[in-house]
């Protein structure tokens, strides 16, 4: 049966994750739309070009074409929904930096924002240092959340005093007297914001973000409390703007409709009771659709992007129009949204694991165990659609049986092994006919998981998928090429981490999520890579240095259509170096390289090494300390474990 583009995006949902950025070309190759869809070009290519920069498999690519069109996305959307509406207010919607932190993405947010006076968004320190010097746009606002002591405040007021929109959000109640203190101590007069706690809560994994039980806000005797303090300290006119944030990944509509509804009536009441506010801030949680699913799962969304804005803009009208209160400048705290689709880790196969096709001599011996003769014989006989289901039970009871008389001292290793290699053989011949079975037994279900094979691949998931690894997270995996042909196997994914956690078993497909993928079978001497995206929001900045395996080469891509490739290569970004990753565990490589030096002169001083080899040995030390932390690519040559078992028989 011919395997077509429409059996692919069945299998991979392409079209339905990726928000028209990526699709399947007849080539069978995963390809990335351009902005003005003259030329598609198929991630293969980058990586051609990648490779011939020597630049080492597994990498980040940033698509920076992704990541513009998502802001003016966004702000267009709010734009054309107010304009329709004939609401009174603006957008002034910010970035969240803590999505991702990388000064590339805020560069690219704030260039491509500008003409819309689109902000940043701060959470702590170290992040407000970072807007304060890029955020340059007189008229954007520059957000300030999170807890504040007395140096972060100072920080933002002197950004006031250089002419920026700063809005200090008080967080919590102790904040108040600190920020009317240092306003008076500095003769500065400070925007301020105040963020309540809501009643409802949110929904999915950050439910916890809001309720009477979320850790930051202040609740409504706490709000009224603070505007009489800034009232008796001639600052209430400071008070600029309300926020509320119910979580991120909302998704469900309703949540955000109920959220609107609370929050808008929250603002009309202060504004009825002299609080000058001007800014309406409905926080983050405009989800992504990881799965394609179209749900309110926790991985996905059930409505579109001009729903949620419709859903603020006409929302917050009606209430601000039945309080008789001015319609306020909405801000949305969007970081998901604008930085996921933009980023993906690209990482080769090394190898796969599969210990169904393990190989072990079967040939029949004198006085051999009757368990061993009655396998060899089920695998001798002809299996069919009509006894497959026979033949599993009859092997499975004597692979039981087996285990059984091995833990009594029966059986010895060479008839174990001789049992266990015509077992799988046995499966492997059910595995096939049920290729072609449509209503599969529920234990032969557990025998394809079982019978699965694990792809090796050249990247760590704790360090580029930590929400995959920590929370289950879905992120899509698909195969670059080979999409115009069948998959062959469905398989896992496995890194090179040395935890048994590293690993991906969730994955899209027809019915929801399953825990195998189809994967194409491996073929000599050709490299099989696999992309996993959505990974621009949070997973870019969150990875640790489990194994000491550090930052990916990261790559930054331009579509141009007036290249002969479709594309250009604007940045290349160096990952991290084995000496970089030692040092940053407070490691010095300088006087380890010195220590091994020492020890192979010692070994060749006492003739156990040849000089000549001490020189070598030394060198390649010191090479490998510079060198990439992930496994070279040698030859882009994925192992193959049959290979080796063929030869052995």
């Amino acid at each position: 049966m011919t395997w077509t583009r429409e059996d692919a995006e069945k299998t991979y949902h392409v079209k339905k994750w990726s928000d028209g950025f990526f699709d399947i070309n007849e080539e069978g190759n995963l390809v990335i739309h351009t902005n003005n869809g003259k030329k598609d070009v198929p991630l293969i290519n980058i990586i051609d070009e990648i490779r011939s920069m020597n630049i080492n498999m597994p990498c980040v690519i940033r698509f920076h074409d992704i990541l513009r069109s998502k802001v003016k996305i966004l702000n267009r959307t709010f734009r054309s929904v107010i304009d329709e509406a004939e609401y009174e207010g603006r957008f002034f919607g910010v970035y969240p930096i803590k999505v991702n932190q990388m000064r590339e993405v805020v560069e690219e947010v704030i260039d491509a924002g500008s003409k819309y006076d689109y902000g940043l968004e701060a959470g702590s320190k170290p992040e407000l240092l970072a807007v304060l010097a890029y955020n340059k746009n007189p008229n954007s606002l520059t957000i300030l959340n999170g807890y504040k002591d007395s140096e972060y405040l100072k920080l933002a007021m002197i950004g006031t005093q250089l002419g920026k929109k700063i809005v200090i959000v008080l967080e919590k109640f102790s904040e108040v007297a600190k920020v009317i203190e240092l306003a008076k101590e500095m003769n500065v007069k400070p925007m301020l914001g105040i963020r309540s706690k809501m009643s409802i809560e949110g929904i999915g994994r950050w439910a916890h973000s809001s309720g009477e039980k979320a850790k930051f806000g202040l609740t409504i005797p706490e709000i009224l409390n603070a505007v009489e303090l800034l009232e008796e300290a001639d600052m209430k006119d400071c008070l600029k703007l309300f926020h509320f944030h119910i979580g991120s990944q909302i998704s469900d509509i309703k949540t955000i409709k109920d959220a609107i509804n609370e929050g808008g009536r929250m603002y009309a009441k202060l504004v009825n009771i002299g609080c000058k506010l001007e800014y309406f801030d409905a926080g983050g949680g405009l989800a992504i659709d990881y799965d394609g699913s179209r749900s309110a799962g926790d991985s996905s969304m059930n409505y579109s992007l001009e729903e949620y804005v419709e859903d603020i803009v006409y929302g917050l009208k009606q209430i601000c129009n039945l309080e008789g209160v001015p319609h306020p400048n909405i801000v949305t705290e969007s970081g998901r949204a604008i930085t996921a689709h933009h980023s993906c880790v690209i990482t080769n196969v090394v190898g796969t694991i599969d210990s169904t096709k393990a190989y072990y001599p079967t040939k029949k011996t004198t006085g051999e165990h009757i368990l061993v003769s009655n396998m060899r014989a089920l695998t001798d006989e002809a299996i069919t659609l009509d006894n497959y289901q026979v033949a599993f039970n009859e092997a499975d009871q004597l692979k039981e049986d087996s285990l059984n008389a091995f833990r009594l001292g029966i059986l010895g290793l060479d008839e174990k092994a001789k049992i266990e290699t015509l077992y799988w053989q046995i499966m492997n011949k059910i595995k096939v006919i049920l290729s072609d079975v449509e209503d599969i037994p529920e234990d032969l279900k557990v025998l394809q998981e079982k019978m699965a094979p694990q792809y090796l691949c050249n990247f760590s998931v704790f360090q580029s998928a930590a929400d995959l690894w920590a929370i289950d997270q879905i992120l899509p995996v698909v195969p670059l090429t080979r999409l115009n042909e069948k998959p062959q196997n469905l398989g896992t994914i496995v890194d090179i981490t040395c935890d048994s956690d590293g690993k991906i078993d969730q994955f899209i497909n027809a019915d929801g999520i399953g825990s195998l993928v189809p994967l194409h079978e491996l073929r000599d001497n050709e490299d099989y890579l696999i992309g996993l995206f959505l990974t621009g929001a949070y997973q870019d900045v969150m990875g640790d240095m489990h194994n000491l395996f550090g930052r990916l080469n990261e790559i930054h891509v331009f579509c141009d259509p007036e290249d002969p490739s479709g594309f250009y290569i604007e940045e290349v970004i160096r990952g991290s170096s084995c000496s970089h990753v030692l040092s940053t565990m407070q490691y010095n490589p300088e006087y380890m390289d010195l220590k091994i030096k020492r020890m192979i002169n010692q070994r060749v001083a006492h003739g156990k090494i040849a000089p000549r080899d001490g020189f070598k040995y030394s060198n390649f030390y010191d090479d490998c300390l510079s060198n990439y932390t992930y496994l070279a690519n040698e030859n882009h040559k994925p192992q193959k474990e049959q290979d080796i078992y063929q030869n052995l028989q």
